[in-house]
């Protein structure tokens, strides 16, 4: 029986509601010009190693955010998007109880109530040691940094949880400290969908400090992973910054803040609302609307109806 007790509404229709990448128009050139010898790519037995190179170094240059104890996860996989990558942390952590906070991403909690039903939100349980968590920084609900997310951390390492790291909206955030300075942390992923206009082609990495040879691991032993996703994610990481996206739209987000009334979030298409948008509560304390649908047009005026 499928327990929806947790299941939040979908609000994908909504005008401020899901999240993705803005469609800016040289990321959209960028994505238009890629016309690589499909041939070529397939056969490139090299490609992923490369782009998983190039990405971690790429994600370290910005000047937006700061790293912390990333060097020490020396082990780089290609994973579809950044949902493969929790599929492997799922079946590692089977026998464990599974926690996140109330307005992580959806994905995780579609996942465990079939299959592990008796996962709890972290604010209605105190963590045991047999537990494991999965936490988004920025996080999925506010695109900051949890509140109590070095607390939780400290707990994890004190009781021996392991913990994965989300890091789908690094490349749209500023001010964001990033500090895998934890024992309990085995897990660290990222994707380029949240950056570019990508998503469909599911670029994504996954970090860990030992090589457990999971499927991840032997996809990538034997040159079995997407090479296409990763042939199009070393497009873009060659092009842009890790900070090309926050740089472009971080004033056309304060705009939109301010005629909104909401307050400006470190992702740089969120805002956050109070009670008059009660609407887009996604479980947690805060509103969030996301202004990625119409942020490349810098203006609001299809939303107001004028």
């Amino acid at each position: 029986m499928t327990n929806k007790k947790h299941m939040s509404e979908d609000k994908r229709a909504m005008n401020y509601g899901s999240s993705g990448p803005i469609y800016d128009s040289e990321t959209v050139a960028h994505l238009e010009n890629f016309k690589p010898n499909l041939h070529t790519v397939m056969t490139d037995e090299n490609v992923i190693q490369n782009f998983c190179n190039k990405y971690t170094k790429w994600i370290t240059s910005t000047k937006l955010n700061s790293y912390k104890g990333l060097d020490s996860f020396q082990y780089a996989t290609y994973a579809n998007a950044t949902s493969e990558s929790f599929d492997k942390f799922y079946m590692r952590n089977n026998t464990r109880r599974f926690r996140c906070f109330k307005g992580e991403y959806m994905y995780h909690q579609l996942a465990w109530r079939n299959s592990w039903p008796n996962w709890l939100f972290i604010e209605d349980s105190e963590l045991d040691e047999n537990d494991a968590v999965v936490i988004s920084l920025p996080f999925s609900d506010t695109g900051n940094k949890h509140i109590n997310h070095d607390e939780i951390l400290n707990k994890c390492d004190e009781l021996g949880i392991p913990v994965l790291i989300d890091c789908c909206f690094a490349f749209v955030s500023k001010g964001v400290d990033f500090n895998f300075n934890h024992n309990c942390i085995t897990d660290i992923v990222f994707s380029l969908s949240k950056t570019f206009p990508v998503s469909y082609a599911r670029v994504g990495m996954r970090l860990t400090r030992v090589d457990d040879d999971d499927t991840l691991f032997v996809y990538q032993k034997i040159s079995y992973n997407n090479r296409f996703g990763a042939a199009l994610g070393q497009h873009f990481i060659n092009k842009f910054t890790p900070d090309y996206i926050v740089d472009q739209y971080k004033d056309v987000q304060i705009d939109f803040c301010e005629q909104l009334n909401v307050e400006p979030s470190n992702t740089v298409f969120f805002g956050l609302g109070g009670d008059d948008w009660k609407e887009y509560s996604r479980g947690g304390p805060k509103n969030r609307l996301s202004f990625h649908k119409f942020m490349h047009d810098k203006n609001l005026k299809e939303y107001y109806g004028s």
